[in-house]
């Protein structure tokens, strides 16, 4: 499975105002591990920088100011996300930067839901841990994540960590591992210098074994009990 761990930089918060994207950042895995391949560019928005959005990111006008337009990167992101599994922190505020970035360049350039599919981890996070901060900053100390050199917001850095909390949140795996090399036939180090166990590519498939119609049903009235106890709060009975 291939999956794309994408963010954005703006130059404010509503692309409805006429905002646009001035820094795209992906980092791409391939079956949960790093490829070592990224894209990222800055891009000129022909517009102002909020104030605000200064303040987050510091990407200035005038950094700014000789950077390639979004038309002029646009194929070259397509290229690198199309088909991919996009994972986004607040997938709603990139996806609709980039669909509104799209958009003015016409109908060539269909929206981004056609062309990949999303996992929103902010939204993954909330399902996790209800009630509780799940900002990236939050995610990070909650999984020990570092960040200690996240002084600013960027998107390529905020992408590279957003892709270590994911892999840790949803699978336990504690590296992503980019400046990884091999040191033997199944090991590698990774950025604090942990050796991380790769399994053979030939090992036998696993077996599944799928739950009998009679366990379901015993699970299923244990939910139902578990919920009348719980005040119908059980979330492992929601679809």
């Amino acid at each position: 499975m291939r999956q794309i761990v994408l963010d954005t930089e703006t130059t404010g918060l509503e692309h409805q105002q006429g905002h646009r994207i001035i820094e795209i950042g992906c980092v791409e895995l391939e079956r949960r591990r790093a490829t070592g391949r990224y894209f990222h560019h800055y891009i000129q928005p022909d517009r102002e920088v909020d104030e605000g959005a200064l303040a987050v990111h510091g990407i200035s006008n005038e950094f700014l100011a000789d950077k390639p337009r979004f038309d002029q990167v646009v194929d070259e992101f397509l290229e690198f996300v199309r088909g991919a599994e996009l994972i986004i922190h607040n997938a709603p505020f990139d996806m609709g930067f980039l669909n509104a970035e799209l958009k003015r360049l016409g109908e060539r350039y269909p929206v981004m839901e056609t062309q990949c599919s999303v996992i929103d981890s902010l939204a993954l996070a909330r399902q996790m841990h209800p009630g509780q901060r799940n900002s990236l900053d939050a995610l990070c100390k909650r999984y020990g994540v570092n960040n200690e050199h996240r002084e600013l917001h960027g998107a390529l850095l905020d992408a590279r960590i957003l892709a270590d909390v994911y892999l840790v949140m949803t699978g336990g795996q504690t590296s992503l591992s980019l400046g990884a090399h091999e040191s033997s036939g199944d090991q590698a180090q990774d950025g604090a210098g942990e050796v991380v166990r790769r399994l053979a590519d030939d090992r036998p498939r696993l077996r599944v074994i799928s739950a009998t119609k009679e366990e379901l049903d015993h699970h299923a009235v244990f939910l139902d009990a578990l919920s009348e106890s719980a005040g119908g709060a059980c979330i492992w009975s929601r679809d």
